[in-house]
């Protein structure tokens, strides 16, 4: 049971939580205060890691998936050394303050992930678990083991009620990962109140069944019965585990313990001193902490210092007995690529048949794969569509962890959290496929690695009406314009095999997310001795073709499969004396990076006449376009039939373009 030194910590976190979220008057210091025991045990009595190196390789990963409860974590951070100040606390949830209302990462010194969104932590866990994993087969000897960590998880009933816990956990029990431990903050308590309004199911049976080793602690101030069970999970290494501990939110406040309103408000100053003084509080002022505590916990630093040592004595003798290893260790740790890695990237020929941009994904993808080992992803169940297939490597499995197939099953969102996951754990490219419709699916996630600037390759395929029969469920319409609008994704939609092979070359080099946005129909290879380079796309946009004579009178614009359709409207353009230049433009976010001059180059301000063409919806092209330029696209959403009548039934033709070209120039003329 909690005593002596023991309370004295446990109490030291919750009352810098509940001192935290009193000052500044907003917050969550129920969840701190309740699950305050396991996370001390945590971090005192398992978890490996140097907080004067947070960034230590073989550290053990902790992830608040409950990141409404961020007091807790902060508090952890600043008393075990990391570089986290007193004054950090007090400013929690201020402006430019490193104590966001919730987990930031690369914020916050020790912050694993950005959490808010509930699920996606629980989720991200498993993506980290599963590098380790990957990791391990890969480097490790029998010799000479330098990877071998474990990923705790702090999750909450929000957490667990929201879907995307079911898609991860189920694939975690599938896969068999023992390295990966849930700990449950059991509180029964939500915002709206008992959990028992909502959430009744079994859930250590549906974990159970999930394939996971479960426990329970029914008293959750009970440190040894937490221990004991912490200990058993990390020895169970074939199967995840979760760990029931039966919390109580706002756990000594007099009047708002057990219920909803120590969920998301604070105690009240009144209420904090009747607290205090309930746990036998040593000193009322604020942000007090005994000294025998920050002893305690700051004993985290040296014995940091000692398990990172220890592990690089081991890396060097790993280094010594397999050089080559050890460089291709640091080249991942390091996110770098290897000398002439795109030297076997396919240059297309002409082809006027040419091919979908998804089947030349496929292909780039497999001249990739060899030459960066650490690059590995899968699909949605979809990866025959995606092309997302490394051909000679195995899957992923519990039986073969060196595998770089992954198998997410249709699990969309929970495939978009663990590849976050993956990327923050470090050491890995990872890449997931999946129809551009069910993007959707995956916002949440894709957001958070947008707001990270995690290096994800999301492989988006069936990218418009051109899928065809499957009809207006599958046809992504507005799809486009929603990943447009979201920060620091990159969204590349190529227009034929060679854009779409400097598409992988570019999402490869990026350090933030990127989206490949790729057709299930074919579409002519252009001919590149008659047209720009490819190599054009990593400015955005480039002018693909000019008059042969004088300046242009109109400039068409294109992205993906109608870009060809501005090709052919422009030959017969030029038949009727209108002189056109063509721009493709397969990145807005990339266009939108490059120096005023470039961007005036290819569109002339005194260039008015200018249309633009795509098979989404309308909205942001009327910021290329301008005022007097027109916008052919879609404004209602698709309709079940082979792909070349939807076009024409939607007038996203050639022939129509170039009515609408005629059209523009004569009413400027």
């Amino acid at each position: 049971m909690t005593s002596g030194l023991d309370a004295l910590c446990v109490n030291t976190l919750r009352m810098l939580s509940a001192d935290g979220v009193q000052q500044a008057n907003s917050g969550h210091p129920g969840m701190p205060m309740g699950a305050a025991p396991a996370a001390y045990v945590l971090w005192t009595r398992f978890l490996r890691h140097s907080p004067s190196n947070p960034q230590w390789p073989d550290r053990d990963r902790f992830i608040l998936s409950a990141g409404h409860g961020s007091m807790l974590l902060y508090s952890l951070l600043h008393l075990s050394g990391y570089d986290l100040t007193l004054e950090d606390l007090k400013h929690f949830r201020q402006w430019n303050s490193r104590t966001p209302g919730h987990p930031e990462y690369s914020l916050t010194p020790g912050v694993e992930i950005t959490t808010g969104p509930l699920g996606q932590g629980a989720a991200a866990a498993l993506g980290m678990a599963m590098t380790e994993r990957f990791l391990a087969a890969r480097f490790n000897r029998d010799d000479h083991e330098i990877v071998g960590h474990f990923t705790f998880v702090l999750v909450s009933d929000g957490d667990l009620m929201e879907g995307i816990s079911h898609e991860a956990a189920s694939l975690a029990g599938h896969l068999g990962l023992g390295r990966l431990i849930y700990v449950y903050d059991d509180n029964h308590i939500s915002i709206e109140g008992n959990t028992d309004l909502t959430y009744t199911e079994d859930r250590l049976a549906r974990f159970r069944a999930y394939g996971w080793h479960v426990q329970a602690v029914e008293n959750g101030n009970d440190l040894d019965a937490i221990e004991g069970a912490v200990r058993a999970a990390r020895e169970e290494l074939k199967r995840p585990s979760l760990i029931a501990v039966r919390t109580h939110i706002g756990y000594g406040s007099p009047n708002k313990a057990d219920t909803a309103s120590a969920h998301g408000e604070p105690l009240g100053i009144e209420e904090l001193e009747l607290t205090k003084k309930g746990l036998d509080w040593p000193d009322a002022s604020p942000f007090f902490i005994p000294d025998e505590v920050r002893d305690h916990f700051g004993q985290a630093v040296e014995q940091g210092k000692r398990a990172e040592q220890r592990w690089q004595e081991r890396f060097k003798r790993y280094q010594a007995a397999y050089p080559e290893m050890a460089q291709w260790w640091n080249r991942c740790m390091n996110r770098e690529l290897p000398e002439a890695w795109d030297r076997d990237i396919p240059v297309f020929e002409p082809d006027e048949k040419g091919a979908a941009t998804r089947v030349s994904s496929g292909k780039v993808l497999n001249a990739i794969a060899p030459h960066v080992p650490h690059l590995l992803g899968g699909s949605a169940d979809l990866a025959p569509s995606n092309k997302t297939e490394i051909k000679g490597e195995m899957d992923f499995q519990a039986d073969s962890y060196e595998g770089r197939n992954l198998r997410f099953g249709v699990r969309e969102h929970g495939m978009g959290a663990i590849l976050n996951g993956m990327a923050l754990h470090g050491g890995v490219i990872p890449y997931g496929g999946t129809f551009l419709i069910f993007s959707d699916y995956m916002r949440p996630a894709i957001r958070l690695a947008a707001l990270m600037g995690l290096k994800v390759i999301y492989v988006f395929t069936h990218d418009s009406i051109g899928l065809g029969e499957d009809g207006p469920t599958h046809q992504p319409i507005e799809q486009l314009a929603s990943l447009r609008a979201m920060p620091n994704l990159t969204v590349i939609r190529p227009c034929d095999a060679n854009e779409t092979a400097e598409a992988w070359r570019m999402a490869l080099q990026m350090n933030s997310p990127v989206a490949l946005v790729l057709t299930r129909q074919g579409v002519p290879v252009i001919d590149r001795s008659r047209y720009a380079r490819a190599a054009g796309l990593t400015s955005g946009a480039y002018v693909l073709t000019d008059p042969p004579h004088g300046k242009p009178d109109l400039i068409l614009i294109g992205t993906g499969s109608e870009v060809h359709l501005a090709l052919a409207a422009a030959d017969k353009l030029e038949g009727k004396g209108i002189k056109v230049r063509v721009v493709s433009m397969p990145s807005w976010e990339l266009f939108e990076q490059q120096p005023p001059a470039y961007k005036d180059q290819v569109f002339p301000p005194e260039i008015k006449a200018r249309i633009s063409i795509e098979a989404g919806v309308v909205q942001g092209w009327h910021r290329y376009v301008g005022d007097g330029g027109r916008v052919m696209g879609l404004s209602r959403f698709g309709a079940s039939a082979p792909s070349s009548v939807l076009f024409e039934k939607f007038g996203l033709t050639a022939h129509r373009l170039e009515k609408a070209a005629v059209d523009l120039v004569r009413d400027r003329a």
